[in-house]
């Protein structure tokens, strides 16, 4: 048989794969309706961010290629083999890896159609943004998919049945789901589970994924989560073409399966060991990551129609200082600021609360000096946190009022009373919002 017709053999092979799917009511489960119900779960618990579902949406579209090739793959290809559809295929003369590849690009494609559904989807019912890098999002989308579909051949290899699947299946998806950073977001596990979870494929599928939807740099930070899932993937695809079986029955699982999916274990662990020894998977604060995922749009959401007046007897504040004459005050308490411990924290985000708290708490209990404090306040912020950062970090404490920690006295800085938090939340979002205003010069300073 010559080249051209083992392609046209393949590329119907290709075509009968997809229809074949698109009729199998298992297929169309894990590859569209388990999605689904992931992206409604998701909505129900984050439809209140601003824009809605946009932080998460590297979950929800990790979700949807992990159900599609850690279950629909090794389903199909496993109740293919029970019938002897692949112990027919032996016979052909097309080549056993064409063969392969052909049914691992029509997975690709069915997987491929349920992320544009979660998009869609979210879209519709959520309003969430488009991805803000679309292309890139295709670019990201194919190691993702490339690591799932090697570790989807694998179960398939060592499943004797469809329910074996489902077993083998269930083994990859829940610890990936419930600390790997998939189902949970990462920031929200404690400590172990995030270090752990740095030696599974899915805390890197949800970074670049998410990094390509939501940060306007796209994948400029994803370099070593890109490797990660090439090597986890690469890793079991060939343990996975290995020991694939054309014939149906029980597996003889001797040493040497033993040490082939040994060997693809050992990629977990060496990518996990690379990136605990780099510094990557040191725990995330509550903070962290929150604010770096905000969008420009949301930074234009903010409005400030309703904000008190500079010189009102709530959120004062000071006229900038830049070439007049600086009160004393302002002064003293910014040398008092430069020093205090909490404007140190070691995240942007902690410690533009706590700076804020400071205006906050002044302002609440009528400090002489609130309207040169708040001032000092926003110089310094200015000064610590870079200007982009800064935008991020104001808009996502806007958005997200209630996160992380605030403080509510600060008697090295001479405000030893004690107002409710929940005031000083209230007033630390009013300064934030004139902060945000004039750096994005929507308020003249």
């Amino acid at each position: 048989m010559n080249h051209g017709s083992i392609v046209s053999g393949l590329l119907r092979h290709f075509v009968l794969t997809l229809r074949l799917n698109f009729r199998s009511k298992q297929a169309i489960v894990y590859g569209y309706f388990v999605p689904v119900f992931f992206l409604l779960a998701f909505g129900s618990v984050f439809r209140a961010d601003t824009p809605p579902l946009f932080g998460e949406m590297g979950q929800i579209l990790a979700i949807s290629i992990l159900g599609g090739a850690c279950f629909g793959l090794p389903t199909a290809l496993v109740a293919e083999r029970e019938r002897g559809v692949w112990r027919r295929y032996r016979l052909l003369p097309a080549p056993t890896l064409g063969l392969v590849l052909s049914t691992l690009a029509a997975r690709l494609i069915i997987v491929g159609s349920a992320v544009g559904l979660q998009i869609g989807l979210a879209r519709l019912i959520y309003h969430t943004p488009f991805p803000l890098n679309p292309g890139q999002l295709t670019i990201g989308f194919i190691p993702v998919a490339f690591a799932f579909m090697g570790l989807g051949l694998l179960v398939a290899a060592l499943a004797d049945d469809v329910p074996a699947v489902q077993a083998l299946g269930q083994c990859l998806f829940l610890p990936m789901i419930l600390i790997g950073g998939v189902g949970v977001p990462l920031v929200a596990l404690p400590a172990w589970a995030q270090f752990f979870a740095g030696f599974m494929p899915g805390r890197y599928a949800v970074e670049v994924l998410q990094d390509c939807f939501s940060d306007p740099h796209g994948l400029h930070k994803s370099g070593f989560g890109l490797i990660a899932l090439g090597i986890i993937g690469a890793a079991a695809g060939i343990v996975g073409a290995k020991l694939f079986r054309w014939d149906a029955g029980p597996r003889r699982n001797g040493r040497s399966t033993f040490l082939w999916v040994s060997l693809a274990l050992l990629s977990w662990i060496g990518v996990g060991a690379v990136a605990a020894a780099t510094g990557r998977l040191k725990p995330l604060a509550s903070t962290a990551s929150r604010y770096e995922s905000i969008t420009f749009a949301q930074m234009d959401s903010i409005t400030y129609e309703d904000l008190p007046g500079d010189n009102e007897l709530v959120s004062r504040l000071a006229p900038s200082y830049r070439g007049s004459i600086v009160p004393p005050i302002y002064q003293e308490f910014s040398t008092k600021l430069k020093l205090w411990p909490a404007a140190q924290a070691s995240d942007a985000g902690q410690t533009a609360r706590n700076l804020l708290s400071v205006a906050a708490i002044a302002d609440i209990v009528a400090d002489l000096h609130e309207a040169e404090i708040a001032r000092a306040v926003f110089d310094e912020l200015q000064e610590r946190i870079g200007r982009e950062e800064l935008r991020r970090v104001l808009t996502w404490i806007i958005l997200r009022p209630d996160e992380s920690t605030v403080i509510v006295t600060a008697p090295e800085l001479g405000l030893k009373r004690h107002p409710p938090e929940a005031l000083v939340r209230e007033r630390s979002v009013l300064y934030a919002k004139k902060f945000l205003g004039r750096l994005l010069g929507k308020i003249p300073d």
